[in-house]
């Protein structure tokens, strides 16, 4: 499965971004979608999940109430909603797959695909 993360760009505090996650030939079902963040000089943390089911999604303690993942069955596409956005939101943020979901999250060793990233800048 290869992963697209898009969406990124450069924007002030408290502006608001989408990003996209797909995986061109598949519908992504089956698999739980987490979004990963790498800021520079730190380890890359997880920012957000949803289950292959999407009954159950997961939020980092530094994005919850201004992140929301989604997905949208028809498009193929899982969505992270990025509001009220920070200058520490500012990292390359990648997008990965667990087939059937993991239990390991936010250990991203519970991913099974990853995708490349894409650049979020928030800054003034």
């Amino acid at each position: 499965v290869q992963l697209q993360a898009s969406g990124g760009g450069f924007v002030q505090p408290g502006g608001s971004l989408r990003l996209s996650c797909v995986a061109p030939g598949s519908t992504l079902q089956d698999y739980a979608i987490g979004w990963f963040r790498q800021a520079p000089g730190k380890e890359r943390e997880g920012v957000s999940y949803i289950s292959e089911d999407d009954a159950t999604t997961v939020y980092a303690d530094s994005v919850k109430g201004r992140f929301t993942i989604s997905r949208d069955i028809a498009k193929y596409t899982v969505y992270l909603q990025m509001n009220m956005l920070r200058p520490e939101d500012t990292g390359v943020y990648y997008c990965a797959a667990a087939f059937g979901g993991t239990r390991q999250w936010p250990n991203e060793r519970g991913m099974d695909f990853w995708g490349k990233g894409t650049q979020v800048t928030v800054s003034s």
